[in-house]
């Protein structure tokens, strides 16, 4: 695997949506719009960003900025293909993320995820890329899952 992690282009959304439907983060259906003002909008602030393996996109991550805040970015959506997944990439996709936006001068990153019992690797995957748990929202998805927000300060 060569790993390359890079900015989305247009051309890579096919394979993105076969990430998405391997991961069930959402249905990839949905892409399309979620993507579409960062890929017409020369001005976006939007990131959303993949790991290249043998020329396709084999993950996604998508974090925008949080309104009416200064230097922090809420990272909304990150998957590895099901058939890459335990191989480090998410990993690095999470220290890519978090230099892009250091370089740029932003201070914080969010991560919110469910408290479901099945999202127990995915909490656990935070805490060990030095995230830290500060808040949980009681039946904030539906009843009986919780959403539970990660913290992490890019600068000092």
């Amino acid at each position: 695997m060569n790993g390359q992690i890079r900015k989305v282009e247009k051309a890579d959304i096919p394979e993105l949506k076969k990430v998405l439907d391997s991961s069930e983060l959402f249905p990839s259906y949905l892409l399309d719009d979620m993507i579409n003002d960062y890929l017409s909008n020369k001005k976006s602030t939007d990131i959303w960003f993949t790991t290249i393996d043998q020329g396709k996109p084999i993950s996604i991550g998508y974090c925008a900025p949080e309104t009416l805040t200064e230097g922090t970015y809420n990272l909304y959506a990150i998957a590895v293909h099901k058939s890459q997944q335990g191989n480090g990439i998410g990993k690095k996709m999470m220290e890519y993320i978090e230099n892009q936006l250091r370089e740029n001068g932003n201070r914080i990153l969010i991560v919110e995820t469910s408290g479901k019992p099945e999202f127990e690797l995915t909490r656990e995957f935070y805490i060990k890329c030095d995230y830290t748990k500060q808040a949980v929202i009681p039946e904030f998805y539906e009843k009986e899952d919780d959403k539970i927000v990660f913290w992490k300060k890019l600068t000092e």
